[in-house]
């Protein structure tokens, strides 16, 4: 079961506002009910101001009535109306303690698997084209220092992405190679 935003605000707000018995407030709260007691009875959180869970949007007034009538029944939440939002895929971070072997990983990279396209490079390692364009035609600052690391090794990628991304890439060589041309037999006359 799901818990309510801010539980024990949400049961300080309940045991102020309503007559639901201890059971049910902890038992939606997450809580145990001899916390909810020492909240009625002003021993913890005197310090938390309550959050009503109606105004929020957790709880409607129809499920606190049916439940303040009916010690048994449990109170249930409300169903979320707004579907959860996706994680924007953003630019890969890269912790600083990494940020020096990017290079490493890009020369890795171009030397073993020349067909992955620039984009492909900057979204495994988390790079941009200035940076791959400079390793590759040996104009990087620091290229006398670049040894080629496997990106894995080094902790930028997963080999599960870095597969993908290969597999991905012949594929697309594959599709733009055109098809060998067999060289038709001339039929004696």
């Amino acid at each position: 079961m799901t818990l309510p935003l801010m539980p024990m605000a949400t049961a300080v707000w309940l045991v102020d506002n309503t007559s639901l018995t201890f059971d049910q407030i902890a038992e939606l709260c997450g809580l145990h009910p001899l916390e909810v007691q020492s909240i009625a009875d002003g021993q913890i959180a005197t310090h938390i101001v309550g959050l009503d869970p109606v105004a929020s949007g957790q709880l409607t007034w129809a499920e606190i009535e049916r439940c303040q009538q009916d010690p048994a029944a449990r109170l249930v939440l409300v169903k979320d109306r707004i579907a959860p939002q996706q994680k924007v895929k953003g630019p890969r971070y890269t912790p600083v303690s990494r940020r020096q072997d990017r290079p490493d990983a890009i020369a890795w990279l171009l030397r073993h698997h020349p067909e992955l396209s620039d984009a492909q490079i900057c979204k495994l390692v988390g790079t941009t084209k200035p940076t791959i364009a400079s390793i590759r035609d040996r104009s990087h600052w620091n290229i006398s220092n670049i040894k080629p690391r496997d990106p894995v090794g080094l902790g930028l990628c997963k080999q599960l992405e870095l597969d993908a991304a290969i597999a991905k890439a012949a594929a697309k060589a594959a599709k733009n190679e055109p098809a060998e041309v067999t060289p038709q037999s001339e039929e004696a006359e």
